[in-house]
């Protein structure tokens, strides 16, 4: 007879943002081996300035909540690597296998995928260097930090539209810079009779500014100088991951996982939370979802574990 494969740990959870560090608080919590792969630096929070978390007053960096996080998970037993995984795959007796940049090979009866999605950006020469310095991909996270201030919303779908409109509540001047608006005609009348300025046509070619974001120059040489910009070009989940599991992903743009209540894939043993799964993209969402793939993931680890356990 076959020796009984046993995984080395019950859970792998692949992401360390706000989703996954709540499932493996959940998770290590229910005396599960949970191991978390990822960077926090990675997470699309680590830059943000949090003000709207409930119980948390102030104001916070994504840092400092993330870093929170990892201590509250690694003091319940979950342990960290941070390396992100570059493979999923499906093993015999209903385990998973997870390869990881390095090529380290872990296993687990079950898998919470908690990765997030990667917002789409500019292109941009010290695009990346200015998030969180007067350049957001959030307007519904960060608007309140721009009141009174100068702005801009860059991008051509419903989203640009909504936050321009938006912020025009908030802030004392709005542009909306896009080179071919795609939105209703009834949001395009909203946009006419709020308090937006159009650039139609438009593209940015150039951020300008040292420590933080000062300016941009458009593609028709005009110089916007700017309290903040918010890049509104949409997000792509990181699929990729579970394309050879099955798991089933939303049927208009198959980018983010599909779940149930339970925050369980079409897959048994499967699990995802958090940004991965569609929009909105709000840290309380994340944890939300992280909580319940955490208890679900762990409860689903224990009773594959006693099964196996019985059957050697």
């Amino acid at each position: 007879m076959d020796e009984k494969f046993i995984p080395l740990y019950d859970v792998i959870i692949l992401g360390t943002g706000p989703a996954g560090l709540q499932a493996a608080i959940h998770a290590a919590r229910k005396k599960t081996r949970v191991l978390v792969l990822g960077r926090p630096e990675s997470s699309s929070l680590y830059k943000a300035h949090i003000e709207n978390y409930c119980c948390v007053p102030g104001v916070k960096t994504g840092e400092e909540l993330l870093s929170a996080g990892i201590q509250q998970a690694e003091y319940f037993g979950a342990e960290f690597l941070q390396e992100d995984a570059v493979a999923t795959a499906s093993l015999r007796d209903n385990a998973y296998q997870v390869t990881t940049e390095s090529g380290k090979i872990y296993s687990a009866y079950a898998l919470i995928i908690s990765t997030g999605v990667a917002r789409q950006g500019l292109g941009l020469k010290g695009e990346k260097d200015m998030v969180g310095r007067g350049i957001s991909y959030c307007v519904d996270c960060d608007a309140n930090f721009y009141r009174d201030a100068v702005v801009a919303v860059a991008g051509d779908g419903s989203a640009a539209a909504h936050g321009a409109l938006t912020l025009s509540k908030i802030a004392r001047k709005v542009t909306l810079i896009t080179e071919d608006l795609k939105v209703s005609p009834a949001l395009r009348a909203e946009l006419e009779k709020g308090n937006v300025i159009m650039a139609a046509g438009c593209k940015i070619k150039e951020l300008r500014g040292t420590d933080k974001l000062d300016a941009v120059v458009l593609s028709d040489g005009t110089e916007l100088s700017l309290d903040g910009l918010f890049i509104e070009k949409g997000a792509k989940g990181a699929v990729e991951l579970t394309s050879f599991l099955g798991v089933s992903l939303d049927p208009e743009k198959f980018t983010y996982i599909v779940t149930d209540e339970k925050q369980a894939t079409n897959i048994a043993g499967i699990y995802a939370a958090g940004d991965i799964c569609g929009p909105p993209f709000q840290m309380a969402k994340a944890v939300g979802e992280g909580c319940i793939a955490g208890l679900s993931a762990g409860s689903f680890a224990l009773k594959r574990r006693r099964k196996e356990t019985r059957a050697g």
